[in-house]
């Protein structure tokens, strides 16, 4: 199980959802695994783009990739948004007396 809790993995991951095009491939991916050509299908930069957006993401461990056979097939790692929650949830919470 992932820890967001950690000065360097919190770091990583908002510095990947500080990014639009990021967080757009994280929207396609709520409805389910694609690969790296259909995500690419819905952006205008370069393979190298995508390639360097998607490292962020695996970095940050909000995405999960595997093979299948020569392709790359990426998923979002839900475990890691529930974390996410979690500590955003501890700032919006109720005051204490």
């Amino acid at each position: 199980m992932s820890e967001i809790h950690t000065n360097e993995r919190t770091q990583s991951v908002f510095h990947a959802l500080a990014d639009a095009s990021r967080r757009e491939i994280l929207r396609l991916l709520r409805d389910g695994e694609m690969t790296a050509g259909e995500i690419a299908a819905h952006f205008d930069f370069s393979r190298a783009s995508l390639s360097h957006h998607l490292s962020q993401l695996r970095q940050a461990e909000l995405v999960r990739v595997r093979k299948d056979g020569q392709r790359r097939i990426y998923s979002l790692n839900t475990s890691l948004f529930e974390d996410v929650l979690a500590f955003v949830f501890q700032f919006i919470g109720e005051k204490k007396p």
